[in-house]
């Protein structure tokens, strides 16, 4: 099974940004099968490929619609870079 990571920040194009950015990060951290670890600048997402990528289509449409325009700037990597538990 293939895995990805990818690292997101939204600039949303309005005023009150807020609500926009915390819905999206709210709605990632309930998709089952994902890691997301949220920061000051960014949020990141791993697991698998197909699941991410389903997670990504479905949540950037999401904010399109609910609260209109927005720039997402991603990076997407293939494998699990989730370095946040020690190895072993």
């Amino acid at each position: 099974m293939m895995q990805l990571s990818v690292e997101i920040s939204m600039y949303p194009l309005k005023e009150e940004y807020i609500p926009a950015i915390q819905g999206f990060i709210d709605r990632v951290n309930t998709r089952p099968g994902v890691k997301v670890i949220t920061n000051d600048m960014s949020t990141q997402i791993f697991g698998d490929y197909d699941v991410v990528m389903d997670l990504m289509r479905d949540e950037m449409r999401k904010s399109y619609e609910q609260h209109g325009r927005a720039i997402f700037v991603c990076k997407f990597i293939e494998g699990n870079l989730d370095n946040s538990e020690a190895s072993s």
